[in-house]
């Protein structure tokens, strides 16, 4: 059955951004201080990352199937030059369709309809794969809407002060996870995954 999970790297004090958007270089070092190569479907994005973070990595896009993320992050990344690193189509959850886009050949769909719609179609293009939806805003409507079953977090031993939050002003808090169903450590990071306890 298809999971809609959710992951980020977290800080020691939970932030997925340091403050005015900083704080990158901490939380994703641990993509670069590795000896193994991994290639993304992105042509200009190649990891270098340790045994433990490839096998983490390579698990995680071998069970997804598509993604939902916010108008936020689809602009931050202008679109991923129109190939995610994943490979996946993705759905963008957005108030408008931004100029220029869709293009044609790239795997994006727009849904101007909320949260629920995203994971909707997301969860018809994923087929028997998992759906991922960005952290931040879009993980916390989904968990407050009952549709996330999984939160992972690449804990990163930093301590960033302030920024944004994983997840913040919850509807339904609190929320119980269970486990975690999976942990490995690696090198700056640990992986960890939690389940979702249903209501």
């Amino acid at each position: 059955m298809t999971k809609v999970y959710t992951g980020a790297s977290m800080s020691l004090d939970g932030y997925i951004s340091g403050p005015g958007e900083t704080g990158f270089d901490k939380l994703f070092k641990w993509y670069e201080n590795g000896d193994v190569t991994v290639r993304t479907t992105h042509p200009e994005l190649t990891f270098r990352l340790t045994e433990v973070s490839a096998t983490h990595w390579r698990r995680l896009v071998r069970e997804t199937g598509a993604l939902v993320v916010g108008r936020k992050l689809f602009d931050l990344t202008d679109g991923w030059g129109g190939n995610h690193p994943m490979g996946v189509p993705v759905v963008v959850v957005t108030h408008a369709v931004p100029d220029g886009w869709p293009r044609d050949g790239a795997p994006f769909h727009f849904v101007t309809e909320g949260v629920e719609a995203a994971v909707a179609l997301a969860r018809e293009l994923a087929g028997d794969r998992n759906v991922g939806v960005n952290a931040g805003t879009i993980a916390q409507q989904c968990l407050d809407a009952g549709l996330l079953d999984e939160v992972g977090i690449d804990l990163v031993p930093v301590l960033l002060g302030g920024g944004t939050p994983f997840f913040t002003d919850l509807d339904g808090a609190p929320y119980e996870l269970e486990g975690p169903v999976s942990l490995a450590e690696g090198t700056d990071v640990t992986h960890l995954r939690y389940r979702v306890r249903p209501a």
